[in-house]
C-alpha cells in the first residue's frame, strides 16, 4: 500500500518515463512490485461536459419544447402559405410540369368526395413543412446540442444549412427536371383516343414521393462524411465500394421511382455523383472536425519503453 501511494510520484523521474508498468526490475525502478499501469494512474482531464448532467424529466421537457416549436413553425408558415399564395397558386405551380404535356384544355380531377378540400390542405401543409425545413433541424440540433462537445458543435450548424441546401436542391431538380422529362416519357405513349387526365390526388402522392426520395437521396454526401468522421468507414473502403454503390443506387432508383427509365437514371446517376463528393469531402470534413485531444503532436503520446538487457 506504501509503495502503491508513491508509484505515481516516483513514476514522474522513472526512467521508463510511465510507460506500461512500474517494476523494479526495469532499470531499478523503486516504485515497488511488479504490476501494469491502470487507468487509475492517470489524472483525468477535464471534461466540458462535467455537471451538465440533467434528469430524464428534464429531457422530455425539451424534447416537447422543441417539438412545440417545430409546430409552431409549421403552423406560421402554413398561415403565410394560406394567404399568398394560397392554395390555388400551389397547386397550379405543382401541377404546371403535368399540364405542359395535357391537351390545351385538358385540367386535372378530383375522383373523390373530398378530395377537393384534402388536396389543397395536404399541398399547404407539404409546402410549409418544406419553408421551415431548416428551421426543424435547427430544433432538432437544439435538442442534442447540451450534450454535444465544442469542436462537435462548431460542425452541426454548417451540416444542418449543408443538409437543407441539398434537400432544396434535390426537390428542385424533381420540379423542373425530373417531372417534366418524366411525364413527356409517360405521356408519349398514350394513345390518340385517350384523353390523359389524371387525378390530383393520386399525382400529389406521386410528386410527395419523388420529393421525399430525392431529397433524402441528396443527403449522400453528408451521411459518407460522418461515416469517416465517426471512424466507422475509411476513405479507401469507400473507394472500393464504389462499384458496389452504384448498383445500389440503381435498386434504390428501381424501387423509390415510378416504373419508367428517365425517373430511375434522374435518381440514380446524382446519387452516384454526389457519393463521390462526399468521398472527396470526407477527407476535408475529418480534419478541420477534430477534437483537440486528437490534433495533438505525437511527441506527447506516452513513449514505449527502450529494450534494454535486464540487469546481471
Amino acid at each position: 500500500p506504501a509503495s502503491a501511494t508513491r508509484a505515481p510520484a516516483i513514476a514522474e523521474s522513472c526512467p521508463i518515463r510511465r510507460a506500461f508498468c512500474f517494476s523494479p526490475q526495469v532499470r531499478g525502478c523503486p516504485c515497488g512490485p511488479p504490476r501494469f499501469r491502470t487507468m487509475s494512474d492517470i489524472p483525468p482531464k477535464d471534461d466540458e461536459l462535467a455537471g451538465t448532467e440533467q434528469p430524464f424529466v428534464q429531457h422530455l421537457m425539451e424534447l416537447r419544447d422543441r417539438l412545440l416549436y417545430c409546430i409552431y413553425g409549421i403552423g406560421l408558415a402554413i398561415a403565410v402559405l394560406a394567404v399568398w399564395p394560397g392554395p390555388n397558386g400551389l397547386i397550379d405551380f405543382i401541377a404546371h410540369p403535368i399540364k405542359a404535356h395535357m391537351p390545351p384544355d385538358a385540367k386535372l380531377i378530383a375522383v373523390g368526395v373530398f378530395t377537393p378540400f384534402f388536396v389543397p390542405l395536404k399541398v399547404l401543409m407539404m409546402v410549409g413543412v418544406l419553408a421551415v425545413l431548416p428551421w426543424i433541424m435547427y430544433q432538432m440540433w437544439a435538442f442534442v446540442a447540451p450534450g454535444l462537445y465544442s469542436h462537435e458543435k462548431r460542425f452541426a450548424l454548417p451540416l444542418i444549412i449543408f443538409g437543407s441546401l441539398l434537400a432544396y436542391i434535390g426537390i428542385a431538380f424533381v420540379q423542373f427536371f425530373v417531372l417534366d422529362k418524366m411525364f413527356a416519357f409517360i405521356q408519349g405513349f398514350t394513345p390518340d383516343s385517350v384523353a390523359a387526365t389524371p387525378d390530383i390526388a393520386s399525382y400529389v402522392e406521386a410528386i410527395l414521393s419523388l420529393y421525399l426520395a430525392f431529397g433524402l437521396a441528396f443527403q449522400v454526401p453528408i451521411v459518407v462524411m460522418l461515416l469517416v468522421r465517426f471512424g466507422l468507414v475509411d476513405i479507401a473502403k469507400l473507394k472500393s465500394f464504389r462499384g458496389y454503390f452504384i448498383v445500389v443506387a440503381f435498386i434504390i432508383a428501381a424501387v423509390v421511382t415510378p416504373p419508367d427509365v428517365i425517373s430511375q437514371l434522374a435518381l440514380a446517376v446524382p446519387m452516384c455523383i454526389l457519393y463521390e463528393i462526399g468521398i472527396l469531402g470526407a477527407g476535408w470534413f475529418s480534419r478541420v472536425s477534430k477534437a483537440p485531444e486528437e490534433e495533438a503532436e505525437p511527441g506527447t503520446a506516452v513513449d514505449k519503453p527502450a529494450d534494454d538487457k535486464p540487469a546481471q
